[in-house]
């Protein structure tokens, strides 16, 4: 058995806190482990009329559990107005989430979910890192190029190599050393995480038809093949590099495990079009599990009760799964 999952609230003035309560309140229908909140429950409580309880140790959250919210109170996030973040706000949601990976490095807590944070506002408090899974790995000590961000969902598992950069900087940033590494990452991941024993990877290329045998660009040739030949030299399956625009129909998806794409947006887009409500970001290559649901803050719906909760339910589901089979992983 898990210790209970902890979830960091993310931004009091986002979406976060109302998912959250909506995912606890699933809890029988989705077949939810215990969980707990870490942050300001007063964020729930002014977009949720249902039972919060404070807690001061996780050790509480699974007795309380089935009849109220436990939340971890961390900080007072001052006068909350739910669709209008501010400094108080992003203040909280940072110390919410160094809590939060606290606990789960310390085995207070089973697994961490992460909810979503504004970049904009804990830039303005000094954040550096350019998203939560490069703080978490951070605070692991895992170097960010074995951190690997992969997204989820039911039909589809896809793995950006280079993940916030601008789409100009792609092509420099795309070495051997970098999809080597993420793609041992992933091998790993997928079967510490997920239980694949013999994981299958497809690459896709970064140029228009992987790059037309280098007519329209060498990368192809230049830096992924060689990775690919010695990723095979090493066991691991892989295919590839293939042009992205035919990797992601039904029948190109029963063929692998997961898609590692050179870009952002060569993943994501295919993920949130089939899983948009229900996709998660895991991050593999930590010493814990870390999930998190892949929407942002939506501060345009914030408090209005129109927050669906599917994908925050998928990342709970999903950190309890991974934490299981991670106990029973043999290394």
């Amino acid at each position: 058995m898990i210790a209970p999952i902890a979830v960091s609230m993310g931004d009091p003035a986002g979406i976060g806190p109302e998912v959250i309560a909506k995912a606890w309140a699933a809890r029988h229908a989705a077949a939810l482990a215990s969980f707990f909140a870490v942050g300001d429950p007063r964020a729930i409580e002014r977009v949720w009329p249902g039972p919060v309880e404070r807690i001061g140790d996780p050790n509480e959250a699974a007795a309380r559990f089935d009849h109220a919210l436990p939340v971890l109170y961390i900080q007072d996030a001052g006068e909350i107005t739910p669709g209008a973040p501010d400094t108080d706000g992003a203040r909280c949601s940072l110390s919410a989430l160094e809590l939060a990976v606290g606990l789960t490095r310390s085995g207070s807590a089973g697994a961490l979910v992460t909810g979503p944070v504004s970049k904009a506002q804990l830039y303005g408090i000094g954040f550096t890192d350019p998203g939560q899974t490069e703080f978490v790995a951070e605070r692991c000590g895992i170097a960010r190029e074995n951190a690997v961000m992969m997204l989820v969902g039911p039909t589809l598992r896809v793995v950006p190599m280079t993940t916030h950069i601008a789409l100009a900087d792609v092509p420099g940033a795309l070495t051997v050393d970098l999809v080597l590494a993420r793609a041992r990452a992933t091998a790993r991941g997928l079967a510490r995480n997920f239980g694949i024993e013999a994981p299958r990877l497809a690459f896709a290329g970064l140029n228009p038809h992987a790059g037309e045998s280098g007519a329209l660009g060498r990368e192809e040739i230049d830096i992924l093949v060689p990775a690919i030949e010695i990723l095979r030299e090493e066991g691991i399956d892989c295919t590839g590099p293939h042009p992205a625009d035919a990797m992601f129909h039904a029948r190109a998806r029963a063929r692998y495990d997961a898609a590692l794409c050179c870009y952002h947006d060569q993943a994501l887009v295919p993920l949130k079009t089939l899983h948009f409500d229900d996709g998660v970001n895991t991050t593999l290559g930590l010493p814990i599990v870390r999930t998190s649901p892949d929407h942002g803050t939506a501060f345009d719906i914030a408090g209005k009760g129109l927050a669906a909760p599917g994908a925050m339910i998928a990342a709970i589901q999903l950190a309890a799964q991974s934490a299981r089979l991670r106990l029973a992983y043999p290394g």
